[in-house]
């Protein structure tokens, strides 16, 4: 968005906002829709009349945002299959609102903290997002919400007891991530099930987003003997000669990300550690329409 970088007044809350609109709505293109639909409110707008123009443009990014998510709701209700966020690859920081956000998950674009978020009310995300991401007051928020401070003080608490059920967030050191991911990807190309099953947790999951384009599990698949054995046999069914593939930040996780020869983006693959060192999730999209940014070039 070269207009939108080049408009000195904009630019410093560029990433602020373009953190918040993918936290709310799970979704990169989107959020950057939103960034620009908010600066050409800004272009048009009175700013003798502005107090604070981060607050003008975050009040605004919400209001989109809570605008797209009603209709959200509805497409997420029709969604084919499991729906996860579009992934962010080898950009997670890009996704962080700046040094002046120093709260507990205002770094977190993890896709096990997208899809907590996917499980609360448009208000409630909006509450907690604004609150404990973004730090600001009840106050505040209430004006944006069009709500009283006590409400949102309510609705912030009902949203933060849902997602610390929902998501524990655990540090993985970059080493301990980059062995895991390697572990797996040596028993995966060996279609070695035991071994595979012996890198997953005894409850592991295993999501996949086709969006009901192209082929995906359909469903959550839980447990380790049942997921390894899932992913040797999909491992089977591959082309390998005209797959390439290099490991990547998948949203903070490591992982890869698969494209044909051509360089159109077939799938990413993440996975997450869980408290024992083995892999707990394994995030896999397979939607074409949320790889489109990421096509490389041809061979």
């Amino acid at each position: 968005m070269p207009d939108v970088l080049a408009d000195t007044s904009f630019q410093p809350h560029y990433r602020y906002l373009r953190a918040l609109a993918y936290r709310m709505l799970g979704s990169r293109a989107e959020a950057e829709d939103v960034v620009q639909d908010a600066w050409l409110r800004w272009q048009s707008a009175d700013r003798s009349q502005v107090e604070n123009a981060r607050a003008f443009l975050s009040r605004t990014v919400t209001h989109l945002c809570l605008d797209r998510l009603q209709s959200a709701r509805l497409r997420r209700e029709q969604y084919v299959g499991v729906w996860l966020p579009e992934p962010l690859v080898d950009e997670a920081m890009d996704f962080h609102p700046g040094p002046d956000v120093a709260t507990e998950h205002a770094q977190d674009v993890s896709i096990a903290f997208m899809l907590a978020l996917e499980r609360l009310s448009t208000l409630e995300r909006a509450a907690f997002l604004l609150h404990d991401v973004f730090d600001l007051d009840f106050d505040e928020i209430g004006r944006r919400l069009q709500r009283s401070p006590a409400a949102v003080r309510q609705l912030a608490s009902r949203a933060r007891q849902h997602v610390k059920t929902d998501y524990a967030r655990r540090e993985v050191q970059a080493e301990e991530g980059a062995r895991l991911l390697q572990a797996f990807g040596t028993a995966l190309a060996r279609g070695d099930v035991e071994e595979l099953a012996k890198l997953l947790v005894e409850d592991a999951e295993f999501l996949s987003d086709g969006g009901g384009l192209v082929a995906a599990v359909p469903r959550p698949l839980q447990g380790a003997e049942r997921v390894a054995k899932a992913l040797v046999g999909f491992a089977k069914l591959v082309d390998w000669s005209r797959v390439r593939f290099r490991s990547v930040d998948i949203n903070g996780l490591h992982g890869w990300l698969l494209h044909d020869v051509d360089g159109t983006p077939i799938q990413t693959l993440a996975l997450r550690p869980g408290p024992d060192g083995r892999v707990a999730d394994i995030y896999i999209m397979r939607n074409p329409q949320k790889l489109q940014h990421l096509r490389q070039p041809p061979e």
